[in-house]
């Protein structure tokens, strides 16, 4: 299957969204919040062993709530 090959970047896109939202001082159920999403969907995007696959609209709320450029979390370098 495709999204396979690209287990690896959202495994990544997960951990920057975890270090953004941590250097912003929120917690999962604070972010959760914010976006009026549950807390379990957040743990999940987040979790280095799930690779939870998100729209890019979600990646676009997530960026718009932590103040962040949507192209951060996708810089893998």
């Amino acid at each position: 299957m495709v999204r396979e090959q690209f287990e690896g970047y959202y495994q990544k896109l997960g951990l920057k969204i975890a270090y953004y939202r941590k250097l912003k001082g929120y917690t999962q159920e604070q972010l959760a919040e914010k976006l009026d999403m549950d807390t379990s969907f957040i743990g999940q995007i987040e979790a280095p062993n799930i690779h939870k696959h998100i729209s890019l609209t979600t990646l676009f709320r997530i960026a718009r709530a932590l103040n962040v450029p949507p192209s951060q979390f996708l810089n893998f370098d």
